[in-house]
């Protein structure tokens, strides 16, 4: 299959030149080369202070082989060879033989700050010193700070916080909100998202991938405003009135809420056609219904150009979930919404063991902190458009490069092998994801098709970090930067 892939992929890029060709040609058929080869023609990392302590624990196969037996079937890992990450620091992981990966996946949009970030590491020390955990019916103060940091974050009358432990719960906890607020049961959300995989949540995702066949029911899957693959490419308002006939003619005339990202993360880095989501706010605001705006990977200065990917559409959600950065990996989540919806839940019971747990809130704090102090936000936006120029040269030059979108550093580079019929091409996908590896770059990989690159690194990735990763990263491409040995 990687032979085929290659080959694949040289048909697709016919402007190599010779020496490129040669390079390429070199890595398809060094299947088992050693990293000393490769390093003889790849350009080494740049110098890090840093260097993790000897690891003296079981290797991947005896790991890999506890996961088989211990863990769920259900579990899957990248790469042909699985990576056994033992350390990490900053923008960078380590395997467990020392070496030094350029982290561009960030743990699936997770890792914000940093792979322990000092600051955030000795808020959580420090926490934990004096108390790991404390059920919310006690005073903490390091619930309220926190709770009333992030409010500060937010636009509008957003300054109620309910903490949670991941994106799911946040998203099962505002859907079922939305629906006591409104007294409607019906939630829209789009084509292709991805919101979570518990009871709610697999109903307002929308990809077969990953939805089990149990009951899912009130949630209506509006058309995907796509602007690559849509049917009405970037008219985000053509979109929009799909949502209107769904109120129009699936519903009662009322709905509960419509939940969306901003741009959609497991979905493939997929953008929101400009002007689609101020004309949804308005037909659902129209039918009574709350904008739910799950910012779980475009939150947290991600994007850029701002702190909130909603803010980048000009809207003003009801109720806003997050999760993944907000903790810099530590297990969080939040719903943050208005006094008056937040009123609903006093209906009833309603509690969290470990929401609001004070060592995870003050990791938490400290993440806001750091993205204030070392400007992550301005770096985000900075250092990822630079990137993006540089995939969209990569794109301009090579045809199984289909596209490249995003902001900040959330983007995505989809690979096709065809332009016009928009193929996924996705055994060439894995190839590239495997070589890239070896030359010491780990990005994910999303979409339906799986044809995706997901390029989610810390905040804190460098300019230097952005140019060195297109060409080692797409080092199957192109060899900027790179000398190769000529062929004789």
């Amino acid at each position: 299959m990687q032979r085929f892939a290659a080959r694949r992929v040289l048909s697709e890029t016919n402007s190599l030149r010779l020496p490129q060709r040669c390079f390429f040609s070199q890595l398809a058929q060094k299947e088992e080369s050693s990293l000393s080869e490769h390093e003889t023609f790849l350009p080494r990392m740049p110098p890090f202070d840093y260097s993790p302590p000897p690891y003296d624990g079981p290797s991947a196969d005896e790991i890999l082989a506890k996961r088989k037996t211990f863990l769920s079937p259900s579990l899957f890992h990248l790469y042909s060879k699985p990576l056994n990450v033992v350390d990490g620091k900053m923008q960078y992981l380590f395997d467990e033989n020392g070496r030094r990966y350029l982290d561009a996946f960030g743990g699936i949009a997770t890792v914000c700050c940093g792979h322990c970030h000092p600051d955030v590491v000795d808020s959580i020390v420090n926490q934990i010193k004096r108390i790991q955990h404390s059920t919310v019916l006690y005073l903490n103060h390091a619930i309220a700070d926190f709770a009333e940091a992030l409010a500060s974050k937010m636009p509008g009358n957003l300054k109620v916080v309910f903490f949670t432990n991941s994106g799911t719960e946040a998203n099962e906890l505002a859907i079922m909100m939305a629906r006591l607020y409104t007294g409607c049961n019906d939630i829209i959300s789009l084509r292709n998202a991805y919101h979570g995989n518990a009871a709610g949540t697999m109903g307002a995702t929308a990809q077969s991938n990953w939805k089990f066949n149990v009951v899912q029911t009130g949630v209506h899957h509006a058309l995907n405003p796509d602007p690559y693959r849509g049917v009405f490419g970037a008219d985000g308002e053509m979109y929009a009135k799909d949502v209107q006939d769904l109120i129009d003619f699936g519903t009662s005339g009322h709905v509960a809420g419509f939940l969306s990202e901003s741009i959609q993360g497991v979905g493939g880095i997929i953008e929101l056609a400009p002007g689609y989501l101020p004309a949804v706010y308005k037909s659902i605001k129209k039918a009574g219904g709350l904008c739910i705006a799950d910012e779980v990977q475009a939150g947290f200065a991600r994007t850029g150009s701002h702190f909130w990917g909603f803010e980048a559409h000009g809207v003003v959600p009801d109720i806003v979930t997050m999760a993944k950065g907000i903790g810099n990996g530590i297990p969080l989540g939040a719903v943050v919404t208005t006094p008056e919806i937040a009123e609903v839940l006093t209906r009833r019971n309603y509690f969290n063991t470990f929401g609001g747990n004070p060592v995870c809130t003050a990791a938490g704090h400290a993440v806001l902190k750091v993205i204030q102090k070392d400007k992550l936000q301005n770096n985000a936006h900075v250092v990822g458009s630079y990137l993006k120029e540089r995939l969209t040269a990569l794109k301009d030059k090579y045809g199984i490069i289909g596209d490249v979108r995003g902001r900040g550093f959330l983007l995505g580079v989809e690979f096709v092998t065809d332009r016009q019929l928009k193929t996924p091409a996705k055994a060439e996908t894995l190839y590239i994801m495997d070589k890239m590896k070896e030359m010491g770059v780990l990005v994910g990989k999303g979409g339906f098709y799986g044809n995706v690159f997901r390029i989610t690194p810390p905040l804190c990735f460098t300019k230097e970090d952005a140019g060195r990763l297109p060409c080692r990263c797409y080092g199957l491409l192109t060899v900027e930067d790179v000398k190769p040995p000529m062929c004789g």
